[in-house]
């Protein structure tokens, strides 16, 4: 799996998980790895894969253990966000966009394999993905503040 793969996993696991109890949330996210696939048909007739889980063992455990570690961490990664959102505390922000910093923030301050760039620019990526239209500039701006 490649870093990028495994990374929009970790988004999505986060996502996830942060629609539920603190006590589901480890459940919640073992459950990831049974999600059916989904796709989509875009305007122009072409179907695209929005959601497949096809990881091996190994995977499985690299990305729960990195989801754990980073809800672990969750409320010193708010804090730091907070620090620099002016006018935007955690709590106002989008479930996305919440989510893609927070897994920034952690491979910017814990993931000493992750250069502080491709961590924001990788966030800005997944924010195009699946954010709205003002998620990217809102992720970059909050992520080169805390650079």
């Amino acid at each position: 799996m490649t870093r990028r793969e495994l990374r929009e996993h970790c988004f999505k696991m986060l996502f996830c998980a942060d629609f539920y109890q603190a006590e589901e949330k480890e459940e919640q996210l073992k459950q990831y790895f049974q999600a059916p696939e989904e796709d989509e048909t875009s305007p122009e007739g072409v179907n695209e894969i929005l959601h497949r889980v096809e990881l091996k063992e190994a995977d499985e455990e690299v990305l729960l253990k990195r989801a754990e570690g980073i809800m672990v961490k969750v409320p010193e990664l708010d804090e730091k966000i907070d620090e620099v959102a002016k006018g935007w505390k955690t709590r106002r922000m989008g479930k996305v966009e919440l989510a893609i910093l927070r897994l920034a923030v952690y491979e910017m301050k814990y993931d000493e394999e992750v250069p502080e760039k491709v961590a924001i620019n990788e966030a800005v990526e997944l924010a195009k993905k699946f954010g709205g239209s003002d998620a990217p500039a809102f992720v970059n701006g909050i992520l080169a503040k805390l650079v």
